[in-house]
Parts: C-alpha cells; structure tokens; sequence
C-alpha cells in the first residue's frame, strides 16, 4: 500500500506512508495523494492474506491516531477519495481505469484505517479523526466534522448502488460494502447491544435513508448474481509506457503486493473460505445486508431496512397496494429463489432465508407455490443430515425453515407428491426411490436420534417434533424405511423410558430412611414421557387423517406392537392409546383370519384391504397438530450475535477477537 512498496512488511519503511501518519499537514491538493495511491495489488479476500495486512497497518495507524488531530492528514485522504467517486459512474461508462484503479486504492487505505480506529477508539473518538478544518487563524469550532463522515458514508451507499458491476468496478464495490461492515463493527466491542449511535443514526436517519431500498435490492442483486472475481489483469490497473499518464510518477508501479494478496492464498482455510474467495462481493453482501437487517431499532425510528426486506415485491407483481409499505421496491423472485437453492451450504445463505420466509408475506408466499420445492429443501436436508459437520446454529435455521414450511398443509401434500432416486449423500441405506416426504421424515427423526445420544438440546427436539407433527396428517405412501423409523424411534423413547424409571425405582429403595435430596429424576421423566405423548399424538394423526394411504406403517406398528401394551395403562397416555389399541387390534384380527405364515406380500394385501374397511368412526378425533414458529421463542437478541458471528467468523475485514460482544462459536454442536 502507498507506491514503490514491494512487500507487506515494508509498509512501515513506505516513505508516502510515513509522511501520511506523519507530523506535517498535506493538502487535499498536493500531487502527493496521486503518488500515493497509485499502487497495484490485489485486496485480500480471506483470513490469512487480511492479518498480514492489519499486521503491518496497526503501528502505521496508532501514529496516525496521534497526529492526525493536528494535521488533519485521514481528512485529507477522505476528501481526496470523495472528490474522485462523483465522476465514478461516468469514468465507469468511459472504461477509464485509472480513475477507478486510484478511488479504490483511496478506499481500501480508509478501510484499513478505520478499522484500527474502531478497534482503539470510541464512536465520538472516531468523529474527532474526521473533524479537522483548515481555518483562518481565530477562527473556532468543529463544524462539518460530522458532515464529513456522513458524506462518506452517503458516497459509500452510492457508489454501491449506482456503480455498475464489471470486471473493472468489481474490486472498488467489494471495498465499499466492506467499508461499510466495518462502519457497523463498534457492535463487536460492546457487550451489550447497540440501539444507537452517530453511525446508525446517519444510516436510519440521515441523508442515507432515502436510499435503503436501493441499497437493499442492490445487496439482494450482488447475492443473486454470485459474481466471481474476475482475473487480475480484470480490476487492476496496469502502468502504461506512455509519460504523464500517472502525473509524472515513474511508470514502474508497485506489484510486489500481488504475490501476497491473490485469491486462495497464505492462510485460507478450506471449505467456507474456499467459497467466499470465489465470491467475495457476493459473500460480503449478503453479510452485510444481515447486519442492516438486524440492526436494533432506535429510540424513536424503526429499522428502515427491515422494513425493505419485509415488503419487497415481485418483479411480476402488477397489483397496487392503496398504501405502499416505506423502502418496498420490487425484485426477480425466480432468481432469488434459484440463488437460495443453490447457496444454502453457508449460514448466511440460510440465515437470509429464513429471514425472508419469515418476515416476507411475499416471498413466502412465492416460496410455497413452487412446484420445484425440493430443490430448496433437499439443500436444507442436507445440512440436518451432515448434523456433525455443521455449527448447531446452522441446525437450528435449518429446523426453524422446514417448522415454517410445515405449518402450510398444501407443502406437506406436495412434498409426498415428488418422488426422488438415488440420493447419494444419504448413505445410511441405499434410497433407489422415494418420496421427498419420506426423505424429510428419515432426517428428522435422524436429528432427532443424534440430539438424544449427542447434544440432549431440547430445543431442538421440540423443532423437529413440532415438524413432524405438522406434518402428520398429510402423510401419504410412507416409504417402509420412513414407517420403520417411526416405530424405531418409539422404541428408542420406550427404552429410555424404562431405564430412568429403573433407576428411580432404585434410588428409592436404596435410600428408605434416608432423608436427603433424591436425584431429579422426575424432571427426566416427565421430559421424556412429554416426547413420548408427542410421538403417539404423530401416529394417532397419521392413522386417523390417512390411515389407508400408509399400509407400511400399519404394518411396523403390526411388527412390533409389543412396544405400546406397557403404556396401554399409562394415565398420561391411556386416551391416545384407545386408537392405537383399536387399528392394532382390527388388523391383528383381519390377519389371524386370513391364516398362519403369510408372506409379507400377503400381510400388505391384508393392510390394503382392510384400511378401506375400517369404520373412521371407531377413531376418536382429536384436535388437529399444528405448530407455528414464534420468533420470541428465541433467546433475547439472538440474531444480532450469531450475525456478526458470520462476519468476525468471514475471516475479510474483520478478524481480531475483541472481547466485546459474546460471539457464537462456529464449531460443530
């Protein structure tokens, strides 16, 4: 960074570095800022490549914090990269390289900067670094320091929203919206959460405000494309021979930098990273759309950008609303969806998906038409089923969207309706065939059979049942792995079940006479009988709503009948065992009568048969199973840590651990 520097570690020798964070004031107007950002490398897009930058920035900027209030140098640089983002647009259209090459070198000198700044200042700190004013001598006073903090921060928002997206614009657009997320990252220094402060406020309220939509469709967009960088002769700059083209300064233009900052490099981790280095304007949108969206509401103004998201409209909508909702705007819902489908492998991905299926009318609405469903719940599938692999708040989403997607009864008969073949990331049996609502049901009871063996969370058991009961009376052609899976869950519970009750049963009687306090396990008990109610009202609904659609779980309920006759006489399960009791004995009768070793072909034919004999009547209804996600369910403040989780966690721009706000663990469970 600064021209003629050839490597990282020489920043701090950088004579146009030293003179920046030096004791003497420079003009906006000296030919030094063309000197001095006029270099070329390629901005570091993982975590390796941006430490060993910040390595280098930090002691360069800590001596900058100290002169800078007499010297006004930072100012200077701002005004600098403000005066060349008003003939942004146009060097853009002109293909006029250089202009945008030097703008971006501007900008990423101020990233840098500021995030030194916020790491060892407070916000009214950070405005000081903005305040200072050439003044006449006997002249007084601050004013237009918050202006020019406004002002970049509005230049920002506009070069995002007007720039458009090339190869050459693609470096200078990933700065600003990182720009911005490190604006945003004071949160990730204090413990509590942040309601307000002179960023927000210029953000929600200020000349900004006008633009959040634009802003919202524009990071929508960024996420909807998946761009990938373009190859470095793309977006930087190459000096030319001729003289004068870089205002007198030598044609040999730093590029040493280049070996450090290339994409993949020093210190990338594979997986995510890997993922985020191939789209990193795609990847840091998305982050930094999350933190807008989750951005608390001030003491006297709502989050206009939630208020965006939770209003936006298709582009093929033609229909006038009598008042149109603040920031709505309109946007391609098709390419939305296929972007959701095809990116939920990270928890940004999910985590907006989620965001939209719940707070978007619209889009959920949209969502729940498809008629290609199972390309957007496969993906979540796959997440559930690699539970190991993933953190448990990636889990939660993912429950937390299918919960959604189960509370419409028209998704849980469509999803019966698609039939899959040869699942070849489900390799716990070999799934030639079958339907995406089998598929769902195998997962989620594989969920919830991890949770009771691994993590015991409770949370998650009541996401995956409440699925599961959603789901329950829509239940049609159950494959016979999903019937067995039912049953063998039940006996699992059942199993566990009797073994807290033997150990109570124990403790009891080795402490007759003992007065001291017992082991709680009627806490334990109750949990696990409460599972147990659940899983019996599940059966009962499929029996009662569809009983002739799903021959294979009547038949492992026949297989393995034994299972229920010790809760035939339980006072917390006697009225649900009724219909159990009487499908188990219809069926075990119609069998006995149609005689002894019969072939399983037979035994189904008899289910068949008999499933459109039994009178629905001798089934005692019960209310109908229906869960709805509350989002008050979650902690208070959820969102706002597990999202900047996701942008510390990004390893771009932000990386240092701050010991600020209580940032969720990304490791599995």
């Amino acid at each position: 960074m600064g021209a003629n520097t050839s490597q990282v570690t020489d920043l701090s020798e950088n004579t146009s570095l030293k003179a920046l964070v030096g004791t003497e004031s420079i003009s906006e107007n000296d030919p030094f800022w063309n000197q001095l950002i006029s270099f070329t490398f390629i901005s570091p897009t993982n975590s390796g490549d941006s430490k060993l930058l910040e390595e280098a920035v930090v002691p360069l900027a800590k001596t900058l914090i100290q002169n800078n209030p007499r010297t006004g140098n930072f100012g200077a640089l701002v005004r600098v990269f403000l005066g060349r983002t008003k003939e942004l647009k146009i060097s853009t259209e002109c293909q006029d390289q250089l202009f945008i090459w030097q703008a971006h070198n501007a900008l990423f000198m101020i990233r840098c900067l500021v995030k030194v700044f916020i790491r060892e200042m407070s916000e009214e700190e950070l405005l000081q670094q903005f305040s200072f004013q050439e003044r006449a001598p006997g002249s007084c006073g601050e004013a237009g320091s918050e202006d020019l903090l406004e002002e970049l921060l509005l230049n920002l928002v506009h070069l995002i929203v007007e720039v458009p997206l090339l190869d050459i614009t693609y470096s200078i657009l990933f700065e600003a919206v990182t720009t911005l997320l490190i604006f945003f990252s004071y949160q990730l220094f204090h413990k509590d959460i942040l309601r307000d402060g002179l960023i927000y406020q210029h953000i929600m309220k200020g000349r900004c405000l006008e633009l959040t939509s634009r802003l919202v469709k524009t990071l929508l967009y960024n996420f909807i494309r998946q761009e990938k960088c373009p190859p470095p002769a793309a977006h930087i700059f190459e000096p030319k021979a001729e003289g004068g083209l870089l205002y007198g300064l030598a044609s040999g233009v730093a590029s040493g930098l280049w070996s450090v900052f290339t994409l993949g490099g020093a210190g990338s981790r594979a997986g995510i990273d890997q993922d985020n280095n191939l789209l990193p304007l795609s990847n840091q949108s998305l982050l930094l759309l999350l933190v807008l969206a989750n951005l608390t509401d001030g003491p006297d103004w709502p989050n206009p950008f939630r208020q965006a998201i939770t209003c936006f409209r298709n582009t093929q909508d033609t229909s006038s609303l009598p008042v149109e909702p603040p920031h709505t705007f309109q946007i391609n819902f098709n390419s939305l969806y296929t972007a959701l489908c095809e990116q939920q492998r990270s928890d940004q991905a999910t985590l907006l998906l989620y965001t939209l299926l719940h707070q978007n009318a619209n889009m959920r609405t949209y969502i729940l038409s498809r008629t290609d469903m199972d390309n957007l719940v496969l993906p979540i599938l796959e997440i559930l089923y690699h539970v190991e692999d993933r953190n448990s708040h990636h889990v939660y989403m993912a429950l937390i969207i299918l919960l959604i997607l189960t509370e419409d009864d028209a998704f849980n008969r469509s999803i019966h309706e698609v039939v899959l073949k040869n699942i070849s990331w489900y390799t716990e049996r070999s799934l030639t065939e079958i339907s995406l609502g089998s598929l769902l049901i195998l997962v989620v009871i594989r969920t919830i059979q991890f949770n009771m063996t691994r993590t015991r969370d409770k949370y998650l058991h009541t996401n995956c049942l409440a699925a599961l009961a959603n789901m329950s009376a829509q239940f049609r052609s159950l494959h016979q792995y999903a019937a067995q899976r039912i049953i063998s869950l039940f006996a699992l519970l059942s199993k566990k079940h009797n073994k807290v009750l033997e150990q109570a049963t124990q403790s009891l009687r080795g402490r007759q006479g003992d007065n001291t306090a017992l082991p709680d396990y009627a806490q334990d008990l109750n949990v696990i009988e409460e599972v147990i109610r659940m899983m019996l009202e599940i059966i009962n609904s499929c029996l009662c709503n569809s009983l002739h659609h799903n021959p294979n779980l009547v038949y492992a309920l026949l297989y393995k009948r034994e299972l229920f006759e010790q809760f035939r006489s339980h006072p917390s399960f006697q009225d649900i065992m009724q219909n159990l009791d009487t499908v188990i004995g219809f069926f075990s009768q119609r069998l006995e009568q149609a005689g002894s070793d019969l072939s399983v072909e037979r035994v189904q034919e008899v289910i068949m048969k008999g499933a459109q004999a039994l009178p629905k009547d001798r089934l005692k209804k019960f209310p109908e199973l229906k869960f709805k996600y509350v989002e008050e369910d979650q902690p208070e403040d959820f969102f706002i840590p597990y999202v900047w989780s996701l942008v510390f966690n990004s390893g771009v721009g932000l990386h240092w651990n701050p010991h600020g706000i209580e940032l969720f663990s990304m490791d599995s469970g």
